[in-house]
């Protein structure tokens, strides 16, 4: 790897460990796919430029092997594809997507002729995630479940009525012990406000 020496399994093993889970400020950092210029074979050891096969025992490093950025992949049920306007490898299968000169990034064929073109779209953080846009992993799904509400505001971003009645239910179900009957507590709710 870059500047270290050290080996790591992967670019996601190297940033938790070197960014996510490094204690000191000044050392956090991130992996710089690009400058990764050498892999070690899990099998045999060898250090060696990057490459699809090891040049000693010729195990493959992966069903998929991208050379330019570099990655390995043993499932091929991601289809896995190379895109040289981005840069890095997606998954969907080449056919599923087409290159946006102008947002700088791959869509579904299905938005082809129907998406909002604006500069650079998707080079920026998601407002609900956080999350770098374009190398990020999450499903838009999920992101509703990594925060559920507006990052500004604070309000929900999806109807929440029936989980409010299903915890009033369970409240009213549930009467509360002797000691706690007649407390308050105030509360300031986001939706309501």
């Amino acid at each position: 790897m870059p500047h270290s020496g050290e080996i790591f399994w992967c670019r996601h093993c190297h940033n938790e460990a070197k960014h996510d889970n490094e204690k000191d400020v000044k050392l956090r950092h991130e992996l710089d796919r690009s400058l990764v210029t050498e892999v070690v074979c899990a099998l045999c050891s060898l250090r060696q430029p990057v490459g699809d096969h090891c040049c000693r025992c010729g195990v493959a490093f992966g069903a998929y092997a991208c050379t330019l950025c570099p990655f390995y992949d043993d499932d091929v049920s991601k289809q896995a594809f190379h895109c040289a306007d981005c840069g890095i490898c997606r998954v969907g299968g080449r056919e599923n997507f087409f290159h946006c000169d102008t947002c700088g990034s791959c869509y579904s064929t299905k938005l082809r002729g129907r998406h909002v073109c604006v500069e650079r779209a998707m080079h920026q953080n998601c407002p609900v995630c956080f999350e770098y846009l374009f190398e990020s992993e999450l499903e838009r799904s999920d992101s509703i479940s990594v925060c559920a509400c507006c990052p500004i505001c604070k309000r929900s971003l999806q109807d929440n009525s029936a989980t409010w009645r299903y915890l009033d239910s369970i409240a009213a179900s549930h009467p509360l012990p002797e000691e706690y009957v007649g407390w308050q507590a105030e509360i300031f709710c986001n939706d309501c406000l």
